[in-house]
């Protein structure tokens, strides 16, 4: 399995293009919204067999001979008959949301269609208006086999503008032996005998969940005061310099290396630090983790938006979602993909069926949640704390 050079989960995150645009939001409807009516544009897919696809890197299925290769897009093209124009162009949800913004703005076209956003960054896609409806009567698949904890979250619900591409979880991962102690809470990160080993994520948006659950709030409602009361907390540690530092993805380095004992952590990493490392254990917390996901969604004046819809339905066919959920190893979003890995002749293949990181047991999935995303309207206040805390 290769090794990530960055999550997609982690980069950092100021407010950026894209809280040029959040900031056209006041209390009513965002300057920029475009209507549910004038999303749509002239539908190209009967005339014209493409679809425009646009991923983030290394989050697909490849072959072991050719990694230029993508075996399941392949199998697409040849039951379709569709080709697919892949690029791994997303490297950043905010340079991404820049780069395409200003078409968007100005009811352009912008050449995609399909791409792949973190879920908050899917919500100021939905919110602005700049997602096209799906229509689900073409997509018995994801009607059929969409895990329902991630069926309906607050800024998409019903799911009718995005669907999950892969999920996974925002936990803790820790070296267990050389901690020589359980690690069950997010409130043990603040023991003693970690101070100066923990490290948390610097971007807002992938740490406030699993902190707040920390205190015990119910992360599908949370008030700015539970927020504040979060940042409290973490701001005296810092103070203290309990917290070792905030990082990106380079949080995998330190727990290999052994600078850190235990930090946040995100499951579809855990799965391949435990692959060089058993003595590395991810956890779920007492107080529960966050469920997040990486959305599917089609832009305003797509191109292509059958052929981008048949595209979302082909993967959620659960023999294709077996084949991804394998290779990517993040939290498979069609549970019916379970059944197809454990009949896998192969017995590593197999195994991947009974990993709770890929599918949830029941056990785990009691303690996940869906975090309500953060508004435009609050974005300018909690970011400018947090990253004062962070160091931005």
């Amino acid at each position: 399995m290769p090794e990530l050079p960055f999550s997609r989960r982690a980069v950092l995150r100021g407010l950026g293009a894209a809280g040029l645009v959040a900031g056209l939001a006041g209390c009513g409807v965002p300057a920029a919204y475009v209507p549910e009516d004038r999303r749509e544009g002239p539908d190209r897919s009967g005339r014209d067999q493409s679809v425009a696809f646009s991923n983030w890197p290394l989050y697909i299925d490849t072959d072991e001979e050719d990694e230029s290769r993508r075996p399941t897009l392949a199998a697409f093209t040849e039951r379709t008959g569709i080709a697919v124009r892949y690029t791994e162009e997303i490297n950043d949800n905010d340079e991404f949301f820049g780069k395409i913004s200003p078409a968007l703005m100005n009811h352009q076209e912008t050449g995609h269609d399909l791409v792949v956003v973190s879920d908050w960054m899917a919500a100021r896609f939905v919110h602005l208006g700049w997602a096209q409806k799906m229509d689900r009567s073409a997509q018995s698949n994801v009607s059929a086999h969409l895990d329902p904890q991630l069926a309906s979250p607050a800024f998409d619900e019903g799911r009718l503008h995005t669907v999950p591409w892969q999920s996974g979880i925002t936990g803790i991962a820790y070296n267990r032996k050389a901690l020589g102690r359980e690690i069950k809470s997010v409130n043990d990160l603040w023991h003693p005998d970690l101070a100066g080993k923990v490290t948390l994520f610097s971007g807002l948006d992938e740490s406030f969940a699993l902190l707040m659950q920390g205190d015990g709030v119910d992360v599908t409602r949370w008030t700015e005061s539970d927020f504040h009361r979060m940042c409290d907390r973490v701001e005296s540690m810092v103070k203290k310099k309990h917290v070792r530092r905030f990082t990106g993805n380079d949080y995998t380095s330190d727990l290999s290396k052994g600078d850190v004992l235990a930090c946040q952590a995100y499951s579809g990493d855990a799965i391949q630090l435990q692959a060089d490392n058993p003595d590395i254990e991810f956890v779920v917390p007492e107080e529960g983790a966050e469920l997040w996901a990486e959305s599917l969604l089609v832009p305003n004046l797509a191109r292509h938006k059958a052929n981008a819809e048949a595209l979302i339905d082909f993967y959620y066919d659960p023999e294709v979602a077996a084949e991804l959920a394998a290779s990517v190893n993040y939290v498979c979003p069609v549970p019916a993909a379970r059944e197809v890995l454990a009949a896998a002749e192969d017995r590593e293949t197999a195994e991947l069926a009974e990993n709770p990181l890929i599918f949830p047991d029941e056990d785990m999935r009691r303690r996940l949640v869906v975090a309500r995303d953060i508004s435009s309207v609050e974005r300018r206040t909690l970011a400018r704390r947090w990253n004062a805390i962070v160091g931005l």
